[in-house]
């Protein structure tokens, strides 16, 4: 089995990953939202439209700052 990050061998201790680094690496990118489940779910996407709207018609001061 071959690293999902770098393609090389996988260890032991971190498989699927061949080190802590490409670990943490898949780990940052779950994190940051590059990784993403998709949902079949018609709920879901109500619920993401709605917190959205939400969002849009009430923004905070912390919201403005992360706009410049």
């Amino acid at each position: 089995m071959s690293c999902p990050i770098c393609q090389k061998d996988a260890v032991q201790k971190y498989r699927p990953f061949c080190s802590k680094r490409c670990a943490d690496i898949d780990l940052g990118k779950w994190m940051s939202g590059q990784y993403a489940v998709a949902s079949t779910r018609e709920e879901d996407a109500e619920e993401v439209m709605d917190a959205l709207e939400e969002a849009l018609s009430n923004p905070t001061d912390d919201d403005a700052s992360k706009l410049h």
